[in-house]
């Protein structure tokens, strides 16, 4: 809870977080992950030290460019619809949520300035959800995390790949209601849209009217900046999109879904564009990546952009 009152990475001074960690660990590191579900790895000490080899080299980049870093914990999928799935009780998922929290927080042992933030996933596919859940049936699902999350030490939460409003809406109810500030994170489709086919302006617009501006910042992930870079003009996205964590890849979501072949792209073109970024997000502070990204990514893009 260092952090958990003033979110540094409020303050201007820009921060690293991790790459596509599930990514990285299925096609570089040989290892399966049922249902996409990296917090299964806490289940023994062998998971949780690979998981730490993992995290280490963001984190020393970050700490060797004098940049504070982003923790997010491997537990996007570890809430109560993933984690039946994969036959965990709701004691041992909140053990689990619990034990990704102390795995972040060892990483301040390297680098003081690291905000432990607890990930949150979509309650449905993160792509193409079959299930639209309503901003009341989406806080009270995702309330069962975000209340281990704010019984640890972690400083926020943040709601990765978000594909509509109304869950983005309840996940940010769920966290106002306990004390942790949120981010919320969309996705979008080559056109720049939501899954859901909102914009993103009008998505972020719709959040903010119903929660009364309850995210401390917006995120974009999961999408190739030739994705949204064209829809980045809205005064409302300008201001409160903070962090971007894009794909190395620009296919689209279902030629993702289809490929059997990691498509690492190019780090120092994806550098590239987010140097250019900066010049549309004149508040963004939280860089990293998503699918296809792994260390080499998020040190090119830090030197792009730092520099």
């Amino acid at each position: 809870m260092r952090f958990r009152d003033q979110l540094p990475q409020l303050d201007g001074r820009p921060f690293l977080t991790d790459g596509g960690i599930e990514t990285v660990l299925i096609f570089e590191e040989g290892i399966e992950l049922p249902a996409f579900a990296a917090f299964d790895l806490l289940k023994d000490e062998a998971g949780a030290e690979m998981l730490r080899r993992y995290y280490a080299p963001f984190v020393s980049e970050a700490a060797s460019r004098g940049l504070g870093f982003v923790a997010e914990s491997p537990t996007w999928r570890a809430s109560p619809r993933w984690a039946q799935e994969l036959g965990y009780s709701a004691s041992e998922l909140a053990l689990a949520n619990r034990r990704a929290i102390a795995l972040m927080e060892e990483l301040r042992a390297d680098h003081p300035l690291v905000v432990i933030s607890g990930c949150i996933g979509p309650s449905d596919d993160g792509y193409n959800p079959a299930e639209q859940l309503s901003a009341d049936a989406a806080e009270a699902y995702h309330a069962t995390q975000i209340a281990t999350f704010a019984d640890t030490a972690a400083d926020m939460v943040s709601a990765i790949t978000m594909t509509y409003a109304e869950e983005a809406i309840g996940i940010t109810r769920a966290a106002v209601a306990v004390g942790l500030s949120v981010a919320i994170s969309f996705t979008v489709e080559t056109d720049g849209r939501l899954p859901s086919g909102q914009s993103l302006a009008e998505a972020l617009a719709q959040v903010d009217r119903e929660t009364d501006a309850g995210p401390a910042y917006y995120m974009i992930n999961c999408a190739h900046p030739t994705h949204f870079e064209t829809v980045l003009g809205d005064e409302l996205v300008r201001t409160r999109v903070r962090g971007v964590r894009a794909n190395a890849s620009a296919l689209s979501h279902a030629e993702l879904d289809e490929a059997t072949e990691l498509d690492e792209g190019d780090p120092a073109d994806l550098a590239s564009r987010y140097s250019a970024l900066t010049a549309q997000l004149p508040n963004l502070t939280v860089l990293g990546g998503c699918c296809g990204t792994d260390q080499r990514h998020v040190a090119a893009i830090a030197a792009a952009v730092n520099d």
